[in-house]
């Protein structure tokens, strides 16, 4: 029973491979299959979001893919083609949006946060290092009088007794 489990998921896996889509395109020159792999490197797919075009099987990766191809064989410029895209997809297709009033927060968000975490620090510590300088100038229980020793030996043996 176990051979045939192991054949048929080795199969399963064989025919499921097979089907993935390999593009195949044939470009004017090496710079222009430079181009084209520089773009669907460094946009992202809509749908998978953390994968970019060239690394995507899903569909609108593919549909991508023949479109920077068209809009390359049309001789149209790398910014024309990421324009194309940020229009139809918005910002999200980038990888490295630019930095305007929408994705300020996304730029400079990070750096806000550290900053505000390293003044929490130094609040903490400044807090601790009074504390311990308060602490230190408190008088301890051997600098009692022998009036406040015998309340707290008689509050402590109170207590025993209970």
């Amino acid at each position: 029973m176990k051979h045939i489990l192991l054949a048929a998921s080795l199969g399963l896996g064989v025919l499921l491979s097979a089907q993935a889509a390999v593009d195949t395109y044939e470009f004017r020159d090496d710079a222009e299959r430079a181009r084209y792999r520089t773009l669907v490197e460094e946009l992202r797919c809509p749908k998978c979001q953390n994968q970019n075009i060239a690394d995507s099987d899903a569909p609108i990766a593919m549909d991508l893919r023949r479109e920077i191809f068209r809009m390359l064989g049309e001789g149209q410029s790398n910014e024309q083609i990421v324009d194309y895209l940020v229009d139809r997809y918005g910002d999200f297709v980038r990888y490295r949006p630019p930095v305007n009033a929408r994705t300020w927060l996304l730029w400079y968000g990070p750096w806000l946060m550290l900053g505000g975490g390293l003044l929490v620090l130094g609040g903490i510590v400044l807090r601790r290092r009074r504390a311990s300088a308060a602490g230190a100038a408190a008088p301890a229980a051997h600098d009692l009088s022998a009036e406040e020793r015998a309340r707290l030996d008689h509050l402590l043996n109170h207590k025993a007794d209970r």
